[in-house]
């Protein structure tokens, strides 16, 4: 395993073990609200807190994009994109589906990924160049080549500037044309489900550098294609992000494409 990723490895296990550790007390838990919806707790704060020590410890010159802290040192040349709890509302209800995502760009290009299921205890890693590991087994994106035979992952909007009859649309027509969608609300463990062949393609608009950042190396080392709503790249400044194995997501784009905002 490269040197990197084994310390992102370490800060993702000190973060699940912050969550894991929470999760036996929901009942105390202090909740904020950012906004309509969308929540933070001392959970969230906790476990970013770790990582980010852990990574500064070992890297005292990189930077940091993470979604409760902001950005520290962003023009430097390695920067980690931190999502200490993704799936805080999953969190705080006890539905166990949410996951530490952390991920290294070099020069803005990802080079390591880590998504880490504390429920579970699945370990999913990438380096760029070297493929995509389910803790030791390596990962391919799944072989089915029709969308009316696929299982699609995906996010409805939970924000009030969040755009819900689009979305309406777009789930009525995908729903229609595939053979099931799933909507479980973690971003970064549906990117990794992608690359590990659990779903054929997935889709969610509004999504956050550290929501997908780990997962989409996850997807491209398994083999798949992550890209906007019409197929294109540079899907971490755009609001809305595509994956799939490369047939289903040229099937995707067909769908998509006429709602992309991009």
């Amino acid at each position: 395993m490269h040197p990197m990723l084994n310390v992102a490895v370490k800060a993702a296990r000190r973060a699940g073990t912050v969550i894991n550790r929470a999760s036996l007390n929901l009942e105390r838990l202090q909740v904020d609200r950012k906004q309509h919806n969308d929540f933070v707790t001392e959970v969230d704060k906790a476990a970013e807190a770790a990582i980010i020590e852990t990574l500064s410890e070992a890297y005292p010159t990189h930077g940091f994009l993470a979604e409760e802290t902001g950005e520290q040192n962003i023009n430097a040349e390695n920067v980690w994109i931190i999502d200490p709890l993704d799936g805080t509302t999953n969190f705080i209800h006890g539905f166990p589906q949410y996951a530490v995502s952390i991920a290294l760009a070099v020069n803005g290009v990802t080079q390591q990924a880590v998504v880490y299921d504390p429920n579970r205890d699945e370990l999913f890693t990438a380096t760029r160049g070297a493929g995509a590991y389910l803790d030791r087994r390596r990962l391919r994106v799944a072989t089915q080549d029709r969308l009316s035979n696929s299982l699609i992952g995906t996010g409805f909007p939970y924000r009030e500037d969040q755009d819900l009859e689009k979305y309406l649309k777009i789930f009525a027509e995908m729903s229609r044309q595939c053979a099931g969608l799933r909507r479980p609300g973690a971003a970064s463990l549906d990117l990794a489900y992608v690359a590990a062949g659990r779903y054929d393609g997935f889709f969610e608009s509004d999504l956050k550098p550290w929501d997908i950042a780990a997962g989409a190396l996850l997807i491209s080392e398994a083999g798949g294609l992550v890209g906007n709503y019409r197929g294109e790249e540079g899907f971490m400044k755009s609001v809305e992000v595509m994956a799939a194995n490369p047939r289903i997501y040229a099937q995707m784009v067909q769908s998509l494409s006429k709602y992309s905002a991009s």
